[in-house]
């Protein structure tokens, strides 16, 4: 095999991502997904002004946002899945943000000024993963109790020692 041939294939910019582009947004193609819906990359720091461009630009719905464990001493990932709606649109743009962020300092800018749904969203992901979304309103725990220690999905977190309670019958 060639050199040429043993590289990765470049990944083609989206239609999206050419326009960001065009227009002096920091990003980076990570090509389409596996449901052909286009996904970006953006350093945190490139947040706030790249999703006020993609609103502009006519992505008004936050359908979901979202975080992982890329694994253990890898990246947390924030993840927002934007919808472009309109009038008499039978199949709305869509498009991915992912913003890779390290485990020891897992801070992201909140979104919510741009979209509402992202409230108990980025309130998820911080009570599961511990990433915080600096500038959210009422950035506190939504699903474990206030006194819970870490974050349970994150890949390395060991569970902490504990009874469960059960009827005896």
């Amino acid at each position: 095999m060639a050199n040429s041939e043993a590289e990765a294939p470049l990944v083609e910019a989206g239609k999206v991502s050419q326009w960001l582009s065009e227009n002096g947004f920091e990003h980076e193609s990570l090509g389409p997904n596996a449901s052909s819906v286009e996904m970006i990359k953006v350093d945190r720091e490139y947040l706030i002004p790249l999703s006020t461009a993609l609103y502009a630009y006519g992505f008004n719905c936050l359908r979901c946002q979202c975080a992982y464990d890329a694994g253990p001493g890898d990246a947390l990932v924030s993840v927002y899945h934007l919808v472009k709606i309109d009038d008499n649109v039978e199949q709305p743009q869509e498009i991915c943000v992912k913003v890779f962020v390290p485990r020891d300092d897992p801070r992201v800018p909140s979104v919510y000024w741009i979209w509402k749904a992202a409230d108990f969203q980025e309130r998820e992901s911080y009570d599961m993963y511990g990433i915080v979304y600096e500038g959210h309103p009422n950035l506190k725990r939504i699903l474990m109790p206030e006194d819970w220690v870490g974050w349970p999905l994150r890949k390395d977190y060991i569970s902490p020692d504990f009874h469960e309670l059960q009827d005896a019958y």
